[in-house]
């Protein structure tokens, strides 16, 4: 039988502790021991199925952790309080002084700075490359690199990586291959095309409500044990641990998004075929002008669809600002950044979630001012909301 990541969290079953249909939230801080023998064989890592104390996990912490494992593929997972929560101490888990990392060059914001401005303060230093070059990713690998990072489908581009052939590399030269996945959730199953590690902001659509924020890093039994390592674990030591309120949030609303998905994807592939017919520049996976569909359609999982994400180019920072506020005046979405949420989201990114990239940067990445990024949300007729957006371009001079 096929992968498929639905199934795979809908087989999952847990009953609270009164044999409520959802597990019991653990509220609690700290766990009692019945004794000090397995107070201390917890500390050592050796007592399973103990709670030692909430920075370290909790029950409901790890029942999504489960559910996050089993989407993905991989032995286990550990969740964190945000998405950079999970990101950076799976680096830097990984590297030390001295060490090296190959990165894709057009990833979120928040991780370029992260790799760019503040690693190398620890000794870490990055090189960023055009990821769907696989040449250029070859070349940029030194014997010092550790890990080889980028996004399945990145933020704000749309670029999509080859993620097996990546692995091929990865492999060959002896590094980790880190994918964030945070943009194609069910669509693209990373681990299962190679990837070691596989991470998510699960503020975005994986929660879908945007009311909360959440990562979690997805990967084998013996690499979330170290980051949970109360003397070493990058986890445990930079303390952005979930809380269980939320874990049990994200878990409830996890079960509903192979729906969300479907839907994301048809209302986005429906728009971007339409903003492309009326000529407009349009990035969006699922069209075959994207110059990686044919590789995305390879990966997929087609059921999934091509995701919620596309972008258009409005020409110029001020007629994009134009266009988003007039669109969010007429209540078609949010002029916000993130993603994920059940109405349209809209936001210049190089203005917003990739200010931290350089200008002249965004220029070689191809990352213009009047790029609107969306995130297209559930409506019911999107036909409607066509007809609204062409009216709203239309009036300041997008589409003529």
């Amino acid at each position: 039988m096929s992968f498929d990541p639905a199934n795979n969290i809908q087989d999952l079953q847990y009953f609270g502790e009164f044999g409520g249909v959802n597990p019991s939230i653990s509220d609690s801080s700290t766990y009692t021991f019945l004794s000090a023998k397995t107070m201390f064989d917890t500390f050592e890592g050796n007592a399973e199925g103990c709670y030692l104390y909430s920075r370290h996990s909790t029950p409901s912490n790890l029942y999504l952790g489960q559910a996050l494992a089993a989407m993905e593929g991989t032995e286990t997972a550990t969740v964190a309080a945000t998405g950079m929560g999970a990101i950076t101490p799976a680096l830097l888990q990984y590297c030390g002084q001295g060490d090296h990392i190959v990165s894709s060059r057009t990833i979120y914001g928040g991780t370029y700075a992260f790799l760019k401005n503040f690693t190398p303060r620890l000794g870490i230093e990055t090189s960023f490359v055009d990821i769907t070059n696989l040449e250029a990713v070859e070349q940029a690998i030194k014997p010092n690199t550790k890990v080889l990072y980028c996004e399945s489908v990145s933020n704000p581009l749309l670029e999509v990586a080859d993620i097996t052939a990546l692995s091929a590399l990865a492999k060959k030269h002896g590094l980790v291959l880190m994918v964030d996945n945070t943009f194609a959730p069910l669509s693209i199953a990373p681990y299962k095309l190679g990837a070691d590690i596989v991470m998510h902001s699960l503020t975005k659509f994986i929660n879908g409500s945007s009311d909360t924020m959440g990562g979690v890093i997805c990967g084998s039994q013996e690499f979330i044990d170290q980051l949970r390592n109360v003397n070493d674990g990058a986890c445990m030591l930079l303390g952005a641990s979930m809380d269980s309120l939320r874990a049990a949030s994200i878990l409830k609303n996890l079960r509903t998004l192979h729906i969300r998905i479907k839907q994301h994807s048809h209302n986005a592939m429906y728009l971007a075929q339409k903003f492309e017919a009326d000529g407009l520049k349009t990035v969006y996976p699922g069209l075959k002008s994207h110059p990686s569909h044919t590789l995305f359609s390879r990966m997929m999982n087609p059921e999934y669809g091509y995701g919620g994400m596309l972008t258009i180019d409005a020409g110029n920072l001020e007629t994009a600002n134009k266009l988003m506020e007039l669109m969010q005046e007429r209540n078609l979405g949010y002029l916000a950044v993130s993603l994920g949420f059940y109405k349209t989201l809209f936001s210049a990114p190089g203005s917003s979630t990739s200010s931290e990239i350089p200008l002249e940067e965004q220029a070689e990445m191809g990352l213009t001012d009047g790029l609107i990024r969306f995130s297209i949300g559930l409506d019911n007729d999107i036909e409607r909301t066509y007809q609204m957006m062409r009216q709203c371009m239309i009036e300041v001079g997008v589409l003529s």
